[in-house]
């Protein structure tokens, strides 16, 4: 039986999906295909809930990788006081993106104070977040694979914890250059290209990760549902398929 059995309005499913992916918020794509606002968020709710099974089992029927590109993305929720991480697992050369996950964690910089007073003390959750990606990962990982990352003092634990005895190379971060809104790199080399591409991809077709936006994530799941979407979208399109037919 189909999962979308009695479902009202399944024929736009589909449309939801190729606006969601394509830099429009949820307004505008409830005035776009003439719909209710909720019934825009409850479709994203459902697909999203596809788009992971499907990321999943195509994570599983792919010869498994032998090198490994992650990094934190940082956005924010509601506010710039409420910032989140997103760590995300790219394959090199290839850019497929293998699994993220969206963490809560503390403000820090000039809006440090005033998000503690406005909002409290805000716990950081970019660590247990990183474990459930990469427990997640390393079944599709070969055998003395390797995994890059920048300087980051918090990941070398978090990957010999989690990974075990795994090449683990890391190499110095770089100023952001324009293009890429931060994540390319004024670099004429950059070793970790295919991760930071993929992170600048995902804030161009993302109507939430758009710096400098009034669009902001109102829920931490909403954007990791959002993600979902995307996330598949970017895969499916490496393989020249259609993700609309999920």
């Amino acid at each position: 039986m189909s999962d979308c059995y009695r479902q009202k309005k399944r024929h736009i499913n589909s449309l939801v999906v190729k606006e969601m992916v394509s830099v429009v918020s949820l307004r505008e794509c409830h005035r776009k295909l003439k719909i209710n606002r909720k019934t825009v968020s409850r479709k994203l709710v459902f697909m999203a809930a596809r788009a992971a099974q499907k990321l999943e089992k195509l994570n599983k029927s792919r010869i498994k990788v032998s090198t490994i590109e992650f990094d934190d993305m940082e956005t924010f929720e509601h506010t710039k006081c409420k910032p989140l991480s997103i760590t995300i697992a790219v394959e090199s050369k290839t850019r497929w993106i293998l699994g993220f996950e969206v963490s809560q964690m503390p403000c820090k910089g000039l809006l440090a104070k005033t998000s503690m007073k406005k909002y409290g003390y805000r716990k950081d959750m970019r660590a247990e977040g990183r474990k459930k990606l990469f427990e997640r990962v390393g079944k599709y990982m070969a055998e003395g694979a390797v995994i890059k990352s920048d300087e980051n003092p918090h990941y070398v634990n978090d990957v010999q914890k989690y990974l075990g005895p795994i090449i683990h190379k890391r190499y110095l971060g770089r100023p952001g250059a324009i293009t890429g809104q931060g994540e390319l790199k004024k670099i004429g080399f950059d070793p970790l290209f295919s991760l930071n591409h993929t992170c600048a991809m995902m804030r161009a077709k993302v109507s939430r990760l758009i710096r400098r936006t009034w669009n902001t994530t109102k829920k931490s799941e909403r954007l990791a549902q959002h993600l979902a979407l995307a996330v598949l979208h970017h895969n499916l399109n490496l393989k020249t398929s259609n993700l609309y037919a999920i």
